[in-house]
């Protein structure tokens, strides 16, 4: 069946079956990641979710657990802060204490064109929540993705488009500071983190690639100004696409998940529940820049990740 920008979760998932299998969604609190876990439980999957307030991530967790009542699904919430190494390495070894397989999981959450700070360990926030946070996550867990066929679904963006990844210069101390430039870093290594792991997973049914879900008004604007937001739509000028709803917007991490062939998306970025077409052309509304895919990037990112959080990944 062809699925397209419009379609939404429960189109996607329409007729999929999900019991048994484990997944793990972070940034299940709010928007994309509830409609994530929610459209999960209402197939039958189980759930570990990470969340960073567990307060808030109990009220979200409700309807997820409404859908899970009809299914018998198991819904897990558990405490995560990206931008904290310790909080990641917490929460991994409860979930490898308590569990004994992962079959999906899918890399939510992340912070967007917020002032200029630094993470727990002294990243720039954007490139160590949004990646750092999520590559040790994520390598820390694949010993449980044991699956003849298993996926790592990043969230990245086409906000990749504003930066490529300078490895050089991770904290902004030799450019000057600036939110979507430091956004599009950030989502250029979500992109750049699944290629490398793809290859490195492949052979094993570990398969990986990101997504870009769409212009969607979710809590992940929170730190947008009118002033970074205005920047933004001159930058944009001409090309701004459509807002999505909610559903529409988590469709393609659930597509890439568990409905597309794992070869077609290995590797890959995909928007509007289909892998995107490369293209240099910065007014076209779609398509994924050279860069974002470059493998030899890709394995530079991977080692100078190992470096920056301190252990290393064999494979």
């Amino acid at each position: 069946m062809n699925f397209g920008g419009a379609s939404t979760t429960d189109d996607v998932l329409q007729g999929i079956d999900l019991s048994g299998r484990w997944v793990l969604v972070t940034g299940a609190s709010a928007g994309l990641g509830q409609e994530t876990a929610r459209s999960v439980a209402a197939h039958g999957g189980n759930l570990v979710l990470g969340v960073r307030d567990l307060a808030k991530g109990e009220r979200a967790a409700e309807v997820v657990r409404v859908a899970a009542e009809t299914t018998g699904a198991m819904v897990e919430l558990r405490e995560l802060d990206l931008a904290s190494l310790a909080s990641v390495r917490t929460f991994t070894d409860g979930v490898l204490a308590e569990h004994d397989r992962l079959d999906v999981i899918i890399a939510n959450a992340g912070v967007m064109a917020c002032p200029e700070g630094r993470t727990v360990d002294g990243f720039e926030t954007q490139f160590g929540t949004n990646h750092l946070g999520h590559f040790l996550l994520v390598n820390r867990l694949r010993p449980l993705l044991t699956g003849a066929s298993t996926r790592i679904v990043n969230l990245s963006s086409a906000g990749h488009r504003f930066s490529d990844v300078v490895l050089d210069d991770i904290n902004f101390e030799q450019t000057p500071y600036d939110p979507w430039l430091a956004y599009g870093r950030s989502k250029t290594a979500n992109i750049l983190f699944a290629v490398e792991l793809d290859r490195r997973g492949r052979a094993a049914g570990q398969r990986a690639c990101a997504v870009h879900p769409g212009t969607i008004r979710t809590e992940l604007i929170r730190h947008v100004t009118p002033e970074t937001l205005a920047s933004l739509q001159a930058a944009r000028a001409g090309r701004n696409p459509p807002r999505k709803s909610i559903p529409a917007g988590a469709a393609t991490s659930v597509w890439a998940g568990f409905v597309a062939d794992a070869e077609a998306v290995g590797g890959r970025y995909c928007e509007d529940c289909g892998v995107a077409a490369p293209t240099d052309d910065p007014s076209s509304p779609a398509g994924v820049y050279a860069y974002a895919l470059d493998g030899d990037h890709a394995r530079a990112l991977w080692t100078r990740s190992e470096e920056l959080v301190g252990e290393s990944f064999a494979t």
